[in-house]
């Protein structure tokens, strides 16, 4: 079968894939956009079938074929388009030629299942979709079984979270709720919450996390909540010897989750 090619950047289908940049016509559909030939295939790897796929072969790099091969291997419908339409619907600078519709990542709450010792990163009232992305790199990287998005202020299908997070938001578990339901959900399942801080005199090398552990960051601008702070288990600082006297929240997620990391590899 041929595959439909569109070379007008007033085609409906592409009036479509713009829409899906408003958080209501993604929570609406269930479905999001992606844009990129390795996040597209770290989302098929990932078992994500996507619902189609738009390229540009003008535009593609060596590994874009192949990333459309895939996708239409498990079914996804394939578009291609020109360089006008497909500029027309590319939110990326410098795109490489591949885009596709895919269903909204996140899972329900109670499809949610946790190893015997989980390690578990949450993420309050962040505001901005590239510390959110740059969390799920490092939530992939340490190996971490669920990020818990806590009254966050974007959700997990935004087109930039998949793009700063690489395509990762895919791979890593992720739920979303309110404060308030991730920490009864937490000790529910016995798993202790760490919370970050600047205003306690205990640092993050000092806490146990080779149990059931849930570590804990808030906003940019304000930090954890006094709620979140008040449903923690225990609070911890990374020391700051510089004038500044915060780090940037992706930053400070990844400090204390490599403590983490280098507790729990020791204990095998």
């Amino acid at each position: 079968m041929t595959d439909l090619h569109i070379t007008s950047p007033a085609n409906p289908r592409l009036k479509e894939l713009l829409g899906l940049r408003r958080r209501r016509t993604r929570e609406q559909t269930g479905t999001t956009v992606l844009e990129g030939t390795e996040e597209l295939r770290l989302a098929i790897e990932a078992g994500v079938t996507p619902f189609a796929v738009y390229h540009c072969p003008e535009l593609m790099h060596e590994a874009g074929p192949q990333a459309v091969d895939a996708a239409r291997a498990v079914g996804a419908e394939v578009i291609s388009l020109s360089r006008e339409a497909f500029a027309k619907v590319s939110y990326r600078e410098g795109p490489d030629g591949v885009l596709a519709t895919v269903p909204a990542p996140g899972r329900p709450w109670d499809e949610i299942e946790l190893p015997a010792h989980p390690f578990v990163l949450v993420v309050e009232g962040v505001e901005k979709p590239g510390n959110l992305g740059a969390m799920l790199r490092t939530a992939d990287a340490v190996g971490a079984d669920l990020v818990i998005a806590a009254d966050c202020v974007t959700d997990w299908g935004n087109p930039n979270v998949i793009r700063s997070s690489k395509g990762t938001v895919f791979a890593v578990p992720v739920v979303s709720g309110t404060r308030e339901q991730a920490w009864t959900w937490l000790a529910e399942r016995g798993v202790m919450v760490v919370a970050t801080t600047p205003d306690t005199d205990r640092l993050h090398t000092d806490v146990d996390y080779r149990s059931g552990v849930a570590v804990a960051v808030g906003s940019e601008k304000y930090g954890l909540t006094q709620e979140a702070l008040a449903g923690a288990a225990e609070r911890v600082r990374i020391p700051m010897v510089g004038r500044v006297n915060s780090l940037n929240v992706a930053t400070s997620a990844a400090v204390v989750l490599y403590e983490a990391v280098r507790q729990r590899s020791a204990q095998r």
